[in-house]
């Protein structure tokens, strides 16, 4: 038997057996944890599920925009994923970010606005890609920790849903496939056991609102 901490989230499609990764967000695995042995995920759906991309679930709601009433910070390390050796215009995943941060610093809120100084914006853009992922990161608000062992985004690594930096509760998913546009900008708490894939397949087929959790064991074996 593998030590570790892990989760046994049964579902009406079989079980996913996750093995939880606290030295890599401390702070999310607890709440992961806390909020299982409540029993606060009993009953609910995953609202959200994307062929080739990932499942969503934890929403109490089932709308995706529920959670458990508060909200924490984010537990990455941009250094331990690689963040802030990679510069930004070499990695096309972030040229959304890019854009972001300019739109940002020169307070354009509306799309009206935004159309009429699309050129400003691209040409600023193109001036930040130098700067790394991590950097362009912090210009849109996030900020990073460092100590953590960050896992990037992996097929069957579980990631908490967020609508921004800092926005964490308790909706999270499952890759079914990597992510690597989602380094940086997500936490990664978890990994799927191999066996569990078949299981998470059938949710994400089964469609958006159609599959639930029915109850979540946490197994200490450290």
């Amino acid at each position: 038997d593998r030590k570790g901490l892990f989760a046994v989230i049964s579902t009406d499609k079989g079980d996913l057996v996750v093995e939880l990764l606290p030295e890599a967000a401390p702070k999310t695995v607890e709440n992961f944890v806390t909020l299982s042995k409540k029993g606060f995920y009993d009953g609910i759906i995953f609202h959200r599920v994307i062929p080739q991309f990932m499942a969503q679930t934890g929403d109490p709601q089932g709308t995706g925009t529920g959670g458990p009433g508060y909200k924490f910070e984010d537990e990455i390390d941009a250094a331990a994923l690689g963040l802030d050796q990679v510069k930004a215009g070499e990695a096309p995943y972030y040229e959304r970010q890019m854009m972001m941060a300019v739109i940002r610093k020169l307070g354009i809120e509306d799309e009206a606005t935004f159309q009429q100084r699309r050129a400003e914006v691209e040409r600023e853009a193109r001036s930040l890609a130098d700067k790394s992922v991590k950097d362009v990161l912090e210009l849109n608000g996030y900020s990073f920790k460092s100590g953590l062992k960050s896992v990037p985004g992996k097929r069957g690594t579980l990631g908490m849903a967020n609508s921004g930096p800092n926005t964490n509760g308790s909706q999270f998913f499952i890759n079914q496939v990597e992510t690597p546009h989602l380094n940086g900008l997500h936490t990664f708490f978890g990994q799927l056991e191999d066996k569990s894939f078949p299981v998470l397949d059938q949710i994400i087929n089964a469609g958006n609102g159609n599959s639930k959790i029915t109850g979540v064991e946490i197994v200490d074996k450290r």
